[in-house]
């Protein structure tokens, strides 16, 4: 089967050729010298930068594979969550190859993506825990097969990647800051600054950034603030990776599931990938990563998730373009 897929949730025109079990191409058009002074993604720019690329993307995809639309079997979109503009331009382009081919076409939640990607050039029995963890998600869900999902923790509010992110424009790094800080920080001390790690009364299992990101400010407008940026960079990472793992580690005792898959993002972290795996080995976990090309968006993993849907027999996700979208119920724990 060969499946073309189209993702436009955020800031990445991405487009991406799946078939006989492998990636035959993975195209990304990169956005992060556009949004790079304003140290974050403006929304408006994103959408207005996908309609200029996304067609030249998609030939890129379909070259790369040595494919021809007339060869495809089905067409996948991401349908949502992600920014509304950046998502219609997506789905309209999809919609409109359909329309031309006759081809099937397939909605896919961005989520499910995330949660599968360790599984598109790997291998991972079922049941597993997903922690998605991203610059607009941080959440760990269990996945008992595909299709069946549950959200086991989330964010109250910020999300890891958004907390690097404003973490680094505070320090003067640039965008996208958490791959800047993690650079920055293999020179320095981890332990140089005890920064909080976020906790949340009502539900001591969900993840907390906000505070984390006021007590860096804080830091900073401090008179004795003599850190060295390696020893910053190094201490604020540390409070967000150690909760990350933390958290996946008790949610995996908690619910008896031996296998944690690790994707988004931030799952390119070099010390959350360290520190994870250290964990997990010595509490008796398997514990995979996508490779580093599939952790930031990329349509590979939609491709693989309108496929895997395919096979199944499962319906795609209704193609209308949404901003807000759950993966699957949430599991209240006791």
């Amino acid at each position: 089967m060969l499946v073309l897929a189209i993702e436009t949730s955020c800031d990445d025109t991405a487009a991406a050729v799946t078939g006989d079990g492998r990636v035959l191409s993975n195209a990304v058009a990169s956005q992060d010298e556009i949004h790079a002074d304003y140290g974050g993604v403006v929304p408006e720019l994103a959408a207005r930068r996908h309609l200029e690329t996304i067609q030249r993307v998609i030939r890129r995809a379909l070259g790369e594979a040595e494919v021809a639309v007339s060869d495809l079997d089905a067409i996948a979109v991401t349908r949502g969550p992600g920014l509304i503009g950046s998502l219609l331009v997506g789905v309209s382009a999809a919609q409109g190859l359909a329309l031309r081919t006759g081809l099937p076409l397939v909605g896919v939640n961005h989520l499910e993506g995330h949660a599968l990607s360790p599984l598109v050039n790997g291998n991972l029995e079922m049941p597993f825990l997903s922690m998605v963890v991203s610059g607009g998600h941080t959440a760990v869900y269990l996945v008992s097969d595909i299709g069946e999902y549950a959200e086991v923790a989330a964010t109250c509010e910020d999300s890891a990647g958004e907390a690097f992110d404003k973490g680094a424009k505070m320090l003067g790094l640039g965008y996208p800051g958490g791959r800047l800080i993690d650079e920055t920080a293999r020179g320095g001390d981890r332990g140089a600054i005890r920064f909080p790690r976020g906790r949340v009364k009502r539900d001591p299992l969900a993840f907390s950034f906000s505070g984390l990101k006021t007590a860096l400010w804080d830091y900073l407008r401090r008179d004795d603030n003599n850190g060295s940026l390696p020893d910053i960079c190094a201490s604020f990472q540390e409070a967000i990776v150690e909760v990350l793992v933390r958290r996946a580690v008790t949610l995996a005792e908690r619910l008896q599931v031996p296998r944690i898959a690790v994707a988004g993002g931030v799952a390119a972290n070099s010390r959350l990938r360290e520190l994870m795996t250290s964990e997990t080995e010595e509490g008796g976990f398997e514990v995979v990563f996508p490779p580093m090309s599939l952790c930031t968006d990329n349509a590979a993993m939609i491709a693989y998730v309108a496929t895997r849907r395919l096979e199944c027999e499962l319906p795609g996700e209704e193609l209308v373009a949404v901003s807000r979208l759950p993966l699957g119920p949430r599991l209240e724990l006791t």
